[in-house]
């Protein structure tokens, strides 16, 4: 060892860096780490770069060997008893954390026999041990974790506390994590974040806890699909803008549970287990002010952005104002961070021609360009003790605009046909919701909620498009010139009201539930068409029409449950009658334009309808309902009556009816649900659910009126049409450890469907096609996933999450082509492996790589079976070097090897942003460049078994953009005002 000391001091140095390298060698050796390695690499480096960059990668690779060598692996076990009946302690919580600052390292919970173990690596010579246990007195003890890497602590024993009420925990400190028997709970001040950190910033500091580039929060594996900001929800159904916005400085608690109702958590029924809410307490002592956040960006192509989130807290008093836009194809409320704005892919797919497509924006496709702008306000207090009233309402707007070019070669059975055409769309939308909540528990067993809901939408569209039609020999076979303006003017009204009685002490109640709702669409649509069919049977169709039209949907639900106890808390039986009844009224009045008027008044009765309908359903259920400590099951089987009419009322200028339909079909159903979940122990857990559904076709599907409004394709309704039935079965089993982040999910699930409506088609010599609905039977899907994940905590800075998994699916589908009918069965197996290296503060690497294989064969020679194979690899990273300034990347790599001659096989989206911090974080100044390799590109080849096409349309393309956003922060104690004002 000496010997290769003194080699290293040996070493020939630069004068210019001598201070610098000796205080290198003198901290490896210090160190004990392997000095020949760090010998031979600082000369390589130094070959291989100048002085300058000699000193900073000598720097990062000193750091991080000694990082590496610094940290060492402990296992720390015991067994927690109670200190006077000896009894294990289940479900106990063991934290391990720094001395220093009380920083959680790990932790973990005690098993059924009260064993627990803590391992992971550290830094840290010593360590404090924190175990607390609902109603006992807490343990703590100091760990030296230089001595050796095995500790084991033997039994220890807690002693009963006698202050302490139900699960409230009396102690001088709080500890991190708290298992209770439905609630999971963090305690915000022991986990370490940034300065000035946000909701999101802590929940990725949670153990157990993922949080999404497009703010997606996953606990445990199960998505996050509530917030509550002190057990209410904090404004609207999306979960980003508490995530984003809300400060971990007002946080006092994160709570994590199952998704319920208010209904469900009033009565103690079991939530939805697959799904989880997030409760954020916020402290009495900072319940009081204003906060919020303003954005705004401008960049290249008159590129813009701007947002703004106002929130004033006043205890029970909660009032929240936003707004916001864009031209950037960003859909919702945004603050221009890279993940919000466009980083927020989880889903990309490619053609076989080269393009691809990321949640739903097409790369090589159009989506055309959108300006959207959004504002609102939500109001939240409560009247009293016993009453909780809020409200809501928003405002979002957009405008659209697209050109799209296309040429396809259509496939027959017999013959094919090729089609050209030019389209543009102008579209515009504004729409208008409010929601209210009111709630009163008048005591302790009864409850009533109302929920009005009013929305209004007002839309405009300009469309125009220039088509032509040739055979195989290339001769005109048909051409049509169309302009279109379409007004749309949409109300939506719905109330529901929600009366739920307690009785007994077993877990009985007696539920009603009402539910009206009123849907009224009016629309106006302008046409002016030009349609020529060449051949022996030539003819020319010339329009210039106005379309009255209305359409009309009431609906009234009701039910009524009873659940009646036969094992107190435990087992149920459960009876509900529901009643339903949907009115529909379709109304299309179509109107010629009058040369001698020069208005639209000559009704054209063969394009109108007035056709109505009723869907009348009653539907009695019983079934029974088990809940204990580690089993949740349920069976119920109900009984459909459904009743189907309609009848055209439409009449001419005689008082006649245009067309004699009147028709009135009963079906009679069963339905069926039943589920099973089942806790092997904290980590492990099965889940099934089964149902079979009964759903009635759509009012204009049914109708037989003849839409002639297209003259290339009319469509007819069927009015013999019968209800799809569904059966549906979904499987999963899970073994997850959220103390260590690791384990594995995996699940199953099939549906088999009979009388599916589809559509049926067929096509003359003229290619002029016509549309018609029928039954088909055959049609299932099957899929699966399995997932294992891997966490691997180097030390108490350093970690890596590996993750590998499966997904699969089986799909068959029936449908009809000219007459035809057939059937096609596509395969798709999807293998994926993604990697998440984080170093604490310093920088994250995100690895990702899937391949997917899809085939797809068909039952009838007429169409060729195809395979595809797609590539995709990602590469996310995320750097904070200085601590003021990040600097995020996303790339994405798209790889398919069965592209057509002439296209690209590959392409690369390259997404970047550089955020620098200022005044004590709350400004943020960030320049970031969507498309920076400039991929997105406008033209396309697609293909399906009956067509190949080649499109170019409008795209978002490269732009660079400047934003800048501030936070300010007011809270503090009721009554008080916080010293630091948002002004300062």
């Amino acid at each position: 060892m000496e010997a290769i000391k003194q080699e290293v001091n040996r070493a020939p140095i630069v004068e210019e860096d001598s201070n610098l390298l000796s205080l290198c060698v003198k901290y490896i050796l210090k160190l004990k780490t392997n000095f020949l390695v760090i010998y031979y690499l600082r000369l390589f480096v130094y070959q291989s770069t100048s002085i300058m960059n000699y000193r900073l990668l000598m720097s990062l690779v000193i750091g991080f060997l000694s990082l590496t060598v610094c940290s060492q692996e402990f296992k720390i076990t015991g067994n927690l008893k109670d200190g006077i009946e000896k009894s294990p302690l289940e479900a106990a919580t063991i934290v391990l954390e720094t001395i220093k600052d009380s920083t959680v390292i790990t932790y973990t919970i005690s098993d059924r026999d009260g064993y627990f173990e803590l391992s992971g690596r550290t830094q840290l010579p010593k360590a404090n041990l924190f175990v607390t246990f609902v109603g006992y007195e807490s343990f703590e003890q100091e760990i030296n974790l230089s001595d050796k890497s095995d500790i084991d602590l033997g039994t220890v024993y807690l002693d009963f506390m006698v202050e302490s009420l139900g699960d409230v925990v009396v102690k001088a400190r709080t500890p991190p994590v708290i298992i209770k028997k439905d609630t999971l709970e963090f305690n915000a001040a022991s986990f370490k974040t940034k300065p000035d950190a946000t909701l999101e910033d802590l929940l990725k500091e949670l153990p157990g806890a993922e949080v999404g580039e497009d703010g997606q929060i996953r606990i445990n594996g199960k998505p996050v699909n509530q917030i509550l900001v002190n057990g209410k929800p904090f404004f609207s159904d999306d979960p980003t803008i508490a995530t984003r916005n809300l400060t971990k400085e007002i946080i006092n608690k994160i709570q994590v549970v199952d998704t319920k109702t208010e209904s469900q958590e009033f009565t103690g029924e079991e939530g939805d287990a697959e799904n989880k809410t997030i409760n954020i307490t916020i402290d009495e002592d900072k319940n009081k002010g204003i906060f919020g956040r303003v954005a705004a960006g401008v960049g290249t192509d008159e590129r813009f952005e701007y947002a703004g989130l106002l929130n004033y807290f006043d205890n029970d008093l909660r009032i929240s104002v936003l707004g916001g836009g864009n031209n950037i194809n960003s859909p919702g409320f945004s603050f221009g961070e890279i993940q919000k704005m466009f980083g927020n892919a989880s889903y990309m797919s490619m053609d076989g021609n080269g393009s691809f497509n990321i949640d739903g924006r097409n790369f090589g496709s159009g989506q055309g360009i959108t300006n959207s702008r959004t504002a609102g306000a939500n109001v939240a207090n409560n009247l009293g003790e016993k009453i909780e009233i809020s409200g809501d309402y928003f405002y979002s707007g957009s405008d659209s605009f697209e050109e799209t070019t296309r040429s396809r070669e259509n496939i027959l059975p017999q013959n094919r046909f090729f089609s050209e055409s030019f389209s543009t769309s102008n579209t515009s939308s504004d729409n208008h919701s409010a929601n209210m909540r009111f709630q009163a528990k008048i005591d302790s067993t009864l409850l009533v909620e109302i929920l009005p809901r009013l929305n209004y939408q007002q839309g405009t569209n300009f469309n125009s498009e220039n088509s032509s039609t040739r055979n195989e020999s290339g001769e005109l076979v048909n051409t049509s010139n169309f302009d279109n303006k379409g007004l749309r003017t949409s109300r939506d009204f719905s109330t529901r009201l929600t009366t739920t009685k307690k009785y007994g002490s077993g877990g009985g109640f007696v539920r009603v539930d009402a539910t009206v709702s009123i849907n009224d669409n009016d629309r106006d649509d302008y046409i002016d068409s030009e349609t020529q069919v060449f051949g022996d049977d030539a003819q020319e169709t010339i329009r210039n029409q106005f379309t009255d039209g209305n359409d009309k949907i009431n609906n009234i639900k009701a039910s009524a449950t009873w659940r009646l106890p036969l094992i107190a808390k435990k087992l149920h039986l459960e009876t509900q009658y529901e009643f339903n009844v949907e009115d529909r009224s379709n109304e299309q009045l179509v109107y010629s334009f009058n040369e001698d008027t020069q208005i639209y008044d000559q009704i054209i009765l063969p394009q109108s309808t007035d056709f109505e309908s009723r869907n009348e359903v009653s539907r009695p259920e019983i079934g029974l309902k088990y809940n204990s400590k580690k089993m949740n099951a349920g069976l119920a089987i109900a009984y459909v009556n459904r009743t189907l009419t309609g009848e055209e009322m439409l009449s001419d200028s005689k008082g006649d009816r245009v067309r004699n339909i009147d028709f009135e079909n009963n079906f009679d159903a069963f339905e069926a649900r039943a589920n099973l979940r089942y806790s092997f122990s904290k980590k492990m857990s099965f889940w099934s659910n089964y149902r079979l559904s009964n759903t009635a076709p759509e009012v204009r599907q049914l109708s037989p009126y003849v839409d002639v409004s297209d003259p290339l394709n009319t469509i007819q309704g069927n009015p013999n049409l019968n209800p799809t039935n569904r059966h549906s079965l979904y499987m999963g089993l899970n073994n997850f450890d959220w103390a260590t982040n690791t384990g594995y999910y995996s699940y199953l699930g099939m549906s088999f469907t009979n009388d599916r409506v589809v559509n049926q088609t067929m096509v003359d010599n003229n290619f002029v096609r016509s549309t018609t609905f029928t039954n088909v039977d055959g049609i299932y899907d099957i899929y699966g996933s399995l997932s294992y994940s891997k966490n691997f905590q180097l030390d108490s800075l350093r970690s890596v999450k590996a993750d590998i998994g499966i997904d699969a699916n089986l799909n068959r589908y029936v449908n009809f082509f000219n007459a035809e009918q057939y059937a096609n069965l596509t395969k798709t197996y999807t293998p994926s492996i993604n990697f998440r290296f984080v170093w604490k503060d310093l920088f994250e690497f995100r690895p990702e790589y899937r391949i997917n294989f899809t085939e797809t064969s068909f039952n009838r020679d007429f169409f060729e079976g195809r395979s595809f194979t797609q590539h995709n690899l990602r590469l996310r990273t995320t750097t904070y070097l200085p601590k003021w300034l990040t600097w995020e990347n996303d790339i994405r790599y798209v790889y398919n090897p069965n592209v057509s001659s002439g296209f690209q096989k590959d392409a690369v989206f390259w997404n970047t942003s550089l955020g620098y911090s200022f005044m004590n974080d709350k400004s943020l100044l960030t320049f970031k460049v969507y498309d920076l390799l400039d991929q997105n590109t406008n033209s396309r080849r697609n293909a399906t078994q009956s067509y190949v096409e080649d499109v170019q349309s409008t795209v978002l393309r490269q732009y660079f953009m400047l934003s800048f956003s501030y936070k300010f922060n007011t809270l503090g104690k009721k009554g008080e005002v916080r010293e630091n004002s948002w002004w300062d």
